[in-house]
This record gives C-alpha cells, structure tokens and sequence, in this order.
C-alpha cells in the first residue's frame, strides 16, 4: 500500500466504532429479531385458536358423506360427540388466555400494539 493513499470503507468506520455506538447496533438487531419472532407467534397462537374453532364447528355437520345425508342415530357417539367438543372447547380457552398475554406482553416489550 502507498503512503500516500488514505485508507477509508466501511470495514474502518466499522473498527472506529464506539462502545455506545456498537451496544446501539447490538440492542437494535436483539429487538428486531426477537420482535419478528414473538409476532410471528402472536400470528400463529391466533391461527390455532381459528382451527380449533372451526374443527368444532365441522363438528355440527352430520352429514358423513354428502350434504343429503345424515349420521344415524345408532352411530352416533354422544359421549365421544361431548369429550372431543368439551376438549376442544378447553384447548380454544386456553390458547385465548396465551394470545391475550402474548399480545399484552408484545405491547410491553416493543411498545407497539398487534392487530391480530
């Protein structure tokens, strides 16, 4: 290298950096990706909740094959019927309890609210 030529880039100004300067760009790049993490999982705790409901919805559908059929009622299973919608019912409960945190939570950490 020259004497002459002044070395200069952003590998320099990088190395110049300050102690603040270089905790800024950490802390920024730890929020951002935990931010993009936790909504991700806001979005996905709602998706559940929306399968969940609508399984138990399909379950008012009595019609195994086609919309002019019914289920007879020698099979049907009312005890079955009951625990899977009192399951899913539970599990629907649960997953709403954890989406109100996790979006109250989201609010806290990041102070910015989620439209779910």
């Amino acid at each position: 290298m020259e004497e002459n030529e002044k070395v200069s880039g952003a590998f320099l100004d990088s190395l110049k950096r300050n102690n603040n300067k270089i905790r800024e760009d950490r802390a920024t790049a730890i929020v951002e990706d935990a931010q993009i993490i936790y909504r991700r999982e806001v979005e996905d705790i709602a998706l559940q909740i929306k399968k969940l409901k609508r399984e138990q919805e399909n379950m008012l559908d009595m019609s195994p094959t086609h919309a002019d059929s019914l289920v007879l009622a020698s099979d049907f299973d009312a005890k079955e019927y009951v625990m899977k919608d009192l399951e899913l019912a539970v599990k629907i409960r649960n997953y709403t309890i954890k989406l109100e945190l996790a979006v109250e939570r989201y609010k806290h950490l990041f102070d910015k609210t989620i439209n779910i």
